[in-house]
């Protein structure tokens, strides 16, 4: 949880998002280390997962790609654990509850621990259910991190009490995927939250360009970018990591 706090410590935190496995996970772990490279923060590794409610199409999209490509949470904890050999910004495991159901809490939180990941989002687990998790996650030093979305309103104070890692603050109602427009008072429910923790607040969902980026971490401690940098594994395969640290260099200059 240190190295997640860390991460907001040196000016505005840039995430970015990749589904690991697309194309394929050696991809994936060049795109991370060009992440880093290019002012990356904190990196989301997507466990892909058949049924990704919180998602649109572009990530529906990769996690199929990926699943059919043979990305499984072994071979991910695997690569992990390779990165963790030099790569030094905090991961985080966005993924749904019933791949760690069905890997087992116990063994995959361990092994979240052992292999160098700081914390996890899970956006099918309603706030009020968390329990079911916090007392494995705190046993392994895994930050379970909370999403606060523009339809929060009452439950903003307590779930910002008791955040751990960051806040997740939801730009825009519906699944993820690149907006022309972000209209949420984003500014209003940061207040909120600095009313009640100092845990810091980055904002995704919708984030696609440098100008977004840079006026969402205005309002905010960062700015997470999914869909924008997995439409580039789409396009070019392969060759998709160097024009994602492009996009992610350009949007980390823009917050700048």
């Amino acid at each position: 949880m240190n190295r997640i706090r860390e991460a907001f410590s040196h000016g505005k935190a840039f995430i970015p998002f990749f589904t690991c496995g697309d194309p394929d996970l050696a991809t994936t772990e060049r795109a991370i280390r060009l992440a880093e490279q290019n002012g990356a923060d904190l990196v989301e590794l997507g466990i892909p997962f058949s049924d990704p409610t919180a998602e649109g199409p572009v990530i529906q999209e990769a996690s199929m790609r990926a699943l059919k490509g043979g990305a499984t949470t072994d071979k991910i904890f695997d690569m992990v654990r390779s990165l963790r050999k030099d790569v030094k910004i905090p991961f985080v495991f966005m993924t749904y509850a019933n791949v760690v159901y069905s890997y087992g809490a116990e063994k995959f939180f361990s092994l979240c621990q052992e292999t160098g990941v700081d914390g996890i989002i899970l956006p099918d687990l309603p706030f009020e259910e968390k329990g079911e998790f916090l007392e494995i996650t705190q046993k392994y030093e895994i930050a379970l991190i909370s999403m606060i979305a523009p339809t929060s309103e009452d439950r903003i104070a307590r779930i910002a009490r008791e955040a751990e890692g960051f806040l997740y603050i939801v730009s825009s109602l519906g699944v993820t995927g690149t907006r022309t427009n972000i209209s949420t008072d984003i500014g209003s429910i940061v207040k909120t939250v600095r009313e009640y923790t100092d845990i810091p607040c980055a904002v995704g969902f919708g984030i696609s360009t440098p100008e977004q980026a840079a006026a969402m971490a205005a309002l905010s401690d960062g700015a997470i970018v999914g869909s924008a940098i997995v439409k580039l594994f789409a396009e070019f395969g392969k060759d998709a990591p160097e024009k994602a640290g492009e996009l992610i260099r350009n949007m980390k200059e823009a917050m700048k």
